[in-house]
């Protein structure tokens, strides 16, 4: 029996109140992932993007498969996904809605630490074909230049540090201590990259969970304290920095 990441039953919503700066400031993700995602399911019929957000991966994988359904358990990123006619979006935890043996990839995008495995590990069982895979990945800190990295890392680990939840601790280790049944594939490394001026990269920040944890109890003057010390150590902030976060994956059919 998998322990629950998140207590059985709870959905807490921690981003459909951002779901806008959410659709417009994450970065995205790499065509490589994709892909490798195409050819390692067997088959490019249908995908199911579990917790899909605005859809940043949905969309993506419709490039390459022929359905994709995407679901979400925030009402508010649903109404802001990002539409293709190739995706279909409903409000659902981990009801896909799919027949069984109907799928032949189902993906968890920066999300899989806030799941409830054993409902979400019951229903991709239930609608992967033979030979379909499980794939699930996420991103932790990113990278610009030491400078940067500096002012970052200090506001993640010191002020924001009391609230990022514990189940950041498993995107913090890559998803590698997350017990999931899996025939594991070894996939090649993904990066993700984005050329952003200082206001989008201090917009991506606000998208970070704790960091509205943290307005809500300590107000936006430290927040702005950050942003000031950001904007000394990037100069004009017009200009564009390339920002890079590794992409940390785990694959699989589910045995």
């Amino acid at each position: 029996m998998n322990r629950p990441l998140t207590p059985p039953g709870e959905f807490h919503n921690y981003f459909g109140p951002q779901a806008g700066r959410y659709r417009e400031y994450r970065p995205r993700y790499p065509e490589a992932l994709f892909h490798y995602l195409a050819v390692a399911g067997g088959g490019t019929r249908v995908a199911w993007d579990c917790a899909t957000g605005n859809g940043q991966a949905a969309v993506r994988l419709a490039e390459r498969f022929a359905r994709v359904i995407a679901t979400d358990p925030s009402d508010e990123m649903i109404a802001l996904a990002i539409p293709h006619p190739r995706v279909t979006y409903s409000v659902a935890k981990y009801e896909s809605g799919l027949p069984e043996r109907s799928t032949n990839l189902v993906t968890v995008a920066q999300a899989l630490h806030w799941f409830d495995l054993d409902p979400f590990l019951r229903e991709a069982r239930r609608v992967l074909v033979p030979g379909g895979v499980l794939a699930a990945w996420c991103y932790a800190r990113c990278t610009v230049d030491s400078a940067v990295d500096e002012i970052v890392d200090l506001f993640y680990t010191v002020t924001l540090g009391p609230f990022w939840l514990k189940e950041r601790r498993l995107v913090d280790e890559g998803y590698r201590t997350i017990a999931l049944p899996l025939d594991e594939m070894a996939p090649p490394p993904f990066e993700m990259t984005e050329q952003w001026s200082l206001s989008e990269f201090a917009s991506y920040i606000r998208t970070w969970s704790a960091v509205n944890r943290f307005i809500e109890v300590r107000g936006e003057e430290p927040v702005f304290a950050f942003e000031e010390a950001l904007a000394e150590m990037w100069g004009d902030p017009r200009q564009r920095r390339r920002v890079k976060w590794p992409v940390h994956c785990r694959i699989g059919e589910i045995r």
